[in-house]
């Protein structure tokens, strides 16, 4: 049957930046098999526009995901304020275990998941 993992997590960006986001999710998954997982509000609030993602997938389709993040996070800044894409992504491993993904600095930065985000995958 296979290795599954459940990701779950959101990205924090601008409005030029979040016209990219979308780009890259749509072009990165022609069949759309995992990347019917990222959520757009319909309406976006204030100063900061949002990405949510969810789905369980294939431990083998991992990679795929990661480096969608990869370019997510490499998009320029786009305003005086030189904010790049933020993010935080919970990564749950059926044999590995969690670990967090954190979106920031032009870069995806993993570690093990705090023991307290454990309950998650109760």
């Amino acid at each position: 049957m296979g290795v599954f993992v459940r990701i779950r997590g959101w990205l924090e960006c601008d409005d030029r930046q979040l016209a990219q986001v979308k780009e890259i999710v749509s072009s990165e998954d022609q069949d759309r098999t995992y990347s019917g997982g990222w959520g757009f509000p319909a309406r976006q609030y204030n100063f900061t526009n949002w990405a949510f993602f969810g789905a369980e997938m294939r431990a083998e389709s991992i990679d795929w995901f990661r480096e969608q993040l990869y370019l997510v996070a490499r998009i320029p800044a786009s305003d005086d304020d030189n904010d790049l894409v933020t993010g935080l992504f919970f990564v749950s491993h059926e044999v590995e275990g969690m670990s967090e993904w954190q979106v920031r600095d032009g870069d995806v930065v993993t570690s093990r998941a705090n023991g307290q985000y454990q309950y998650l995958d109760e």
